[in-house]
């Protein structure tokens, strides 16, 4: 298991909100944390610590007033540190390659990808011949509902009707080099793991997979490793005193390198 930063961008700034609050409707959301600081002094505090493979997340849509606030912070965290970013968020054939050559090493996609309620394989197909399967993440940020775990777009807004199951996943690891998978219902509310949706992530070791969502103690932390069988990477945002949380951020990654080694 690896620890996985993130930079999450709203309105301009860099925020930790509960995942579930946002709206496009006058660009609100709940927040538990916002920041002085622009996306490239986070970037370069991950830096120090060789965090790779860590995600930028541009909150607001293209038609939002904030939106080239919101990517200007997004670009300068990605040029701060060159190679060290995924970046998600409105990504679509047209616009990644600028956030590539910004230096993003993946561009992360989800609503592009899940339209009208479904997977367009034509879309998937097109992103991947535009940037390559190896710069490729698949976001595929779910809700339960009835039972089961639903695939969401739009900024967590709208469902749609595709379930992440394990033949999911399975189908959809030839198309993209990563998975990122935020449990949307508990994002920001550092309220403990969704432990159903993390073993059903643990049973996947062929490519790399990143959790979020909820965590928030050091037990939550043991559970994701056990659940996750050690190859599930793990997310904190709001937990974090980063970021005014209560788990700190050194104690986290001595924890997880301690772990890791048993």
């Amino acid at each position: 298991m690896r620890f996985r930063p993130c930079i999450d961008i709203h309105n301009g700034k860099v925020k930790q909100i509960v995942g579930g609050s946002l709206k496009d409707e006058g660009d609100r959301a709940a927040e538990n944390f916002v920041s002085e600081q622009g996306g490239d002094y986070y970037a370069e505090f991950y830096k120090k610590d060789g965090l790779k493979g860590g995600h930028i997340i541009l909150l607001n849509p293209e038609s939002s007033d904030y939106y080239e606030a919101t990517k200007a912070q997004a670009l300068k965290a990605l040029r701060a540190w060159k190679g060290g970013f995924q970046i998600g968020g409105g990504i679509q054939e047209k616009n990644a390659e600028e956030f590539l050559d910004a230096g993003a090493s993946h561009v992360i996609v989800t609503s592009y990808v899940f339209r009208d309620g479904q997977i367009s394989y034509e879309r998937l197909e097109r992103m991947k011949a535009a940037v390559g399967k190896e710069h490729l993440v698949l976001d595929l940020s779910c809700r339960k509902r009835d039972g089961a775990y639903y695939i969401v777009t739009d900024r967590w807004q709208k469902f749609t009707d595709v379930k992440v199951t394990a033949e999911l996943l399975m189908q959809l690891q030839a198309s993209c080099d990563e998975f990122l998978i935020h449990a949307v219902d508990v994002e920001g509310k550092a309220s403990g793991i969704e432990e159903e949706l993390a073993a059903l992530l643990g049973t996947m070791k062929d490519i790399p997979i990143t959790y979020a969502g909820g965590v928030s103690s050091f037990e939550d932390l043991k559970k994701l490793k056990t659940l996750g069988n050690g190859h599930v990477d793990v997310t904190i945002g709001s937990a974090l005193d980063l970021f005014g949380g209560p788990l700190s951020y050194q104690k986290v990654l001595d924890y997880i390198k301690f772990n890791n080694q048993l």
